[in-house]
C-alpha cells in the first residue's frame, strides 16, 4: 500500500479545493477539513435551488505518479448518502472526470477499494466515450456528492492510497 493522503496529518486536508455548483448558479457548498481526531471530513449542504445539486472537493496535483493499474483505496465512514471518488488525468478545471460511486455505512469505518474499471468517464456529470482510466495518468483526486441528495452531508476520511492490482 502507498499512502496518497493521510488525514491523521491535518495538512493533508489543506491540499484540497472546494468546487460547488455555484460555478453554474447553484447554492451548494462543501469543504474538506481536518477533524482533529486523526481524520478529515468532507461536509456541507447540497441545495437544489437554481438548478444546483452537487458539492465537491479536488486535490491539488498529486506529488508523484501512481503505479500503473493500481487500485485506489479509501478508508471512510459515511452518513447514508452516496458519494463519488473522482480521478482526473489532467489538471484542467473542466474536462473528463472518471467517477466511481460508493455508499459507505454511517456506523463503522470501512475500506473501499476501486479498480480502474470501476470508474466511468464523465464530462459535467454525464457519461461520455473515453479511454478507460489509467491509474498512472491520474493527476488529481476528488470527492463529490450529487444525484439530488439535498441537505447536509458528512463523509469522514482517514486515508486515501493505492494498492497493487494483484
Amino acid at each position: 500500500m502507498m499512502t496518497i493522503f493521510d488525514f491523521a496529518r491535518p495538512e493533508s486536508a489543506a491540499d484540497w479545493l472546494s468546487i460547488g455548483d455555484a460555478v453554474m448558479g447553484g447554492r451548494s457548498v462543501g469543504r474538506l477539513r481536518p477533524t482533529g481526531d486523526g481524520a478529515a471530513v468532507f461536509e456541507g449542504v447540497v441545495s437544489l435551488e437554481n438548478n444546483g445539486g452537487f458539492a465537491s472537493v479536488r486535490s491539488r496535483p498529486l506529488p508523484r505518479r501512481l503505479p500503473a493499474d493500481a487500485r485506489l483505496v479509501v478508508v471512510c465512514r459515511g452518513d447514508g448518502k452516496t458519494y463519488k471518488l473522482v480521478a482526473r488525468t489532467d489538471a484542467a478545471f473542466d474536462g473528463i472526470a472518471y467517477q466511481a460511486a460508493f455508499a459507505p455505512p454511517a456506523t463503522d469505518w470501512t475500506t473501499r477499494t476501486f479498480a480502474p474499471t470501476d470508474f466511468a468517464p464523465t464530462l459535467r456529470g454525464r457519461v461520455v466515450p473515453a479511454p478507460p482510466l489509467q491509474t498512472a495518468a491520474i493527476v488529481t483526486l476528488g470527492l463529490m456528492i450529487a444525484g439530488k441528495q439535498a441537505g447536509l452531508f458528512s463523509l469522514q476520511l482517514r486515508w486515501i492510497g493505492v494498492a497493487d492490482a494483484r
